[in-house]
């Protein structure tokens, strides 16, 4: 049974905030760059080596996720090295992560039952 949360209806300005911090995740490498970067501090070499992008491509991404306040860079020498401002948004993630694994799990639960139908006749 789904929990339903009643929220007072938001700000046409809160709306877009919370509409860009989704379309800032709606990039699959962006989540990769997240992921990378929850085992802990990374270099941009690190990140292009682990995703297997290239250096402009990772640092563009790196940009955005810092300009939304997800991921800080700090210098060290010649290298930057980011990790995660924001821990809050593997919540989001895991919140994500549990929606899709109930739906696929109903669903390989209604096409088991369908091939069990299937398999009576």
């Amino acid at each position: 049974m789904a929990r339903s949360r009643k929220h007072a209806p938001l700000s046409q300005e809160a709306v877009d905030l919370v509409a860009d911090r989704f379309r800032v995740l709606g990039e699959p490498i962006r989540i990769r760059i997240l992921q990378e970067l929850q085992s802990g501090d990374k270099n941009v070499t690190q990140l292009v080596e682990a995703i297997g992008s290239t250096q402009p491509n990772i640092s563009k991404h790196i940009r955005i996720l810092q300009e939304a306040g997800l991921i800080a860079r700090r210098q060290a020498g010649t290298a930057v090295y980011c990790h995660i401002a924001d821990p809050s948004v593997f919540d989001l993630c895991d919140a994500v992560c549990a929606s899709i694994q109930t739906r696929l799990s109903n669903s390989a639960r209604l096409a088991a039952e369908l091939d069990r139908g299937l398999s009576r006749k």
